[in-house]
């Protein structure tokens, strides 16, 4: 069964068709594989590693809550998130009336290797921005975005750089590989 990585760019739906007028950027405009389907989802205005596959059971496991498969996001967000607002992170946040389980969370000091996007970020002037690492092992939609704004640093660019092992390592954006056994292996619990 096919299982791949792919690095799902800004502005295109985690999805293999639209019905809008006019039709946005889907999957298929990348992917011309046969029966893969995506396991979980990417916001349209977020980016990175999306993995699809045959394999319904794989699917299941890395989507289910219960499996808690570890997710790694690299979040630029406006402001320099101080200890206060990382622990928060780690510890849970409201969101929606529910709080979020513990996530990892750290600031990203170095300038992160990523290209360009499509669509540049809003700069402002008198706001500087800055990179996190977070680990989630939930899956809320906009989760990322919505902790973030809770502790005071919205998200400006968000892309998913791990699910489990799979990184986007030696992908670019629109473009996406097989997986071997073995990472696929390493996948389930």
């Amino acid at each position: 069964m096919i299982t791949i990585a792919f690095w799902k760019p800004y502005d295109v739906l985690s999805q293999f068709s639209d019905r809008a007028d006019p039709p946005r950027s889907t999957l298929a405009d990348f992917i011309d594989l046969p029966a893969v389907y995506g396991a979980g989802r990417l916001d349209r205005d977020s980016e990175g590693l999306l993995i699809l596959s045959e394999d319904t059971r794989l699917r299941t496991v890395l989507t289910e809550p219960r499996h808690q498969t570890p997710r790694t996001y690299w979040a630029q967000v406006e402001g320099i998130p101080d200890a206060k607002a990382l622990e928060e992170l780690r510890s849970g946040v409201m969101v929606k009336g529910k709080r979020t389980l513990p996530a990892k969370a750290r600031r990203l000091d170095a300038p992160l290797d990523l290209p360009e996007r499509s669509v540049p970020i809003r700069v402002r002037k008198s706001i500087p921005d800055s990179w996190i690492e977070l680990q989630l092992t939930e899956g809320r939609n906009r989760q990322v975005r919505r902790m973030t704004a809770a502790v005071g640093h919205p998200t400006l660019r968000l892309v998913r750089w791990s699910i489990g092992s799979i990184t986007l390592d030696g992908l670019e954006p629109g473009t996406y590989r097989e997986l071997t056994s073995t990472e696929v292996g390493d996948l389930r619990p």
